[in-house]
């Protein structure tokens, strides 16, 4: 079952941003962003990660000062079975990360939804957050 671990806030200042989210709510620093997409910090709450970050492309359509929700992210058990089914459902392909580039993004592809809403699929969890529960045959298997 695919499980929501990442929301990602388009933000001028990143840094003041988290420091104010670790104080105000206990929220642990689990990594740095720096690549060709954007610059900024990630947070977790044990569950989920959050990613507040400047982007360095209009990835929205609402220009390189919009500041909110930027994205959100789902984790999946199998990206290529997802991406036919969003396919399938009418999603638009956008990017996939650059593995060349290294580690630069926790996402393994990005697509557009309803209404232009942007987010991500992950096989792998995004730092500090919960991965995927294991799935009841396994663990009745592993008995």
């Amino acid at each position: 079952m695919a499980k929501l671990r990442h929301i990602a806030i388009a933000a001028k200042d990143p840094e003041a941003m988290a420091e104010f989210y670790k104080k105000a709510f206990g929220f642990e620093e689990v990594g740095r962003a720096g690549g060709a997409l954007a610059d900024g910090v990630f947070l977790s709450d044990g569950t989920l990660n959050l990613a507040i970050l400047k982007f360095k492309s209009d990835q929205l359509g609402k220009g390189l000062d919009y500041t909110g929700v930027h994205h959100f992210g789902v984790l999946v058990e199998d990206v290529e079975k997802f991406s036919k089914k969003l396919e399938s459902l009418g999603a638009e392909h956008y990017i996939d990360r650059d593995a060349a580039a290294g580690h630069t993004g926790y996402f393994e592809m990005k697509f557009y939804g309803p209404e232009g809403v942007l987010f991500d699929i992950a096989e792998h969890p995004w730092a500090g957050c919960e991965p995927l529960p294991e799935r009841a045959e396994i663990a009745a298997a592993a008995e």
